[in-house]
């Protein structure tokens, strides 16, 4: 048999690399921002209040000895994606890490919902992780070497009545990445996708106290609870670390059980 070198918490270390993060300023954007700070990844922060991102890269310098920046940036917007990844490059020198975590959810049936509220949810979910993507691809490949790791869900794997607009964006991160994955991989670029159930984020406050939120979302859970936030870490370091450099296209279910049953 060959002799395996265990490499430990090594394979892990994040030191050096440069992560950006959409919707990096608040919910499990800047937990996931954390959790790579605490490998040792210097920071890019992206949304689109300047002063709440920039209330955040404080935050994450004063816990972390890492180097953090703020950008405000639309990610449906082709032209600050571009300007997001420049300033990147022209700050750090490199591009090692996108997770595209800027995601918003409407709700309502769809008698209910306006086509707008549908564009909105597809525009930023959808286009902006694509945008997102477009713009650090290149850097990437001119390293022969990255990370990309989108946001889905869930309900992108399963369906939620009163959910068009969020399940069917979902439904196409989950595709995109796939696609994706396969594209990039002959450059050294390993592009896969955290699934999160029901974390108790300001996007699921609204539901939280709800008869839907108390009986069904938690119900669904096999460990009868939501997430806390913290939990999504484990899975965010993972994917940016060298410890998941045999995974393409593939979609991590952080959901409490709700997909096992």
């Amino acid at each position: 048999m060959t002799n395996v070198t265990l490499p430990g918490i090594q394979l892990f270390d994040l030191s050096g690399r440069v992560a950006i993060v959409t919707g990096g300023s608040k919910g499990l954007g800047l937990v996931m921002a954390a959790g790579l700070a605490s490998a040792g990844a210097h920071l890019v922060l992206v949304n689109r209040n300047a002063a709440e991102g920039e209330e955040a890269a404080e935050s994450l310098r004063q816990t972390y000895p890492v180097r953090v920046l703020s950008l405000a940036a639309d990610v449906t917007d082709q032209a600050q994606t571009e300007a997001m990844a420049k300033t990147t490059m022209d700050t750090f020198g490199r591009i090692d890490i996108l997770i595209n975590s800027a995601g918003i959810n409407i709700r309502g049936a769809i008698d209910e919902l306006s086509l707008d509220d549908f564009q909105k949810v597809m525009n930023v979910n959808v286009t902006g992780t694509w945008l997102c993507s477009r713009a650090v691809v290149p850097y990437m490949k001119q390293a022969q070497s990255g990370k990309i790791i989108n946001l889905a869900s869930t309900l992108g794997l399963v369906g939620l009545a009163n959910r068009t607009p969020y399940t069917s964006s979902k439904g196409a991160v989950v595709q995109m990445t796939r696609a994706l994955g396969l594209e990039l991989c002959p450059f050294n670029i390993n592009v896969n996708a955290i699934c999160p159930g029901p974390f108790l984020t300001e996007m699921n406050a609204p539901i939280a106290d709800t008869p839907e939120g108390k009986n069904f979302i938690v119900g669904a859970t096999a460990l009868g609870r939501w997430a806390e936030l913290k939990e999504i870490q484990g899975a965010a370091i993972f994917l940016a670390s060298d410890a998941a450099s045999y995974m393409v296209g593939s979609h991590i279910v952080v959901d409490g059980g709700w997909t096992a049953r």
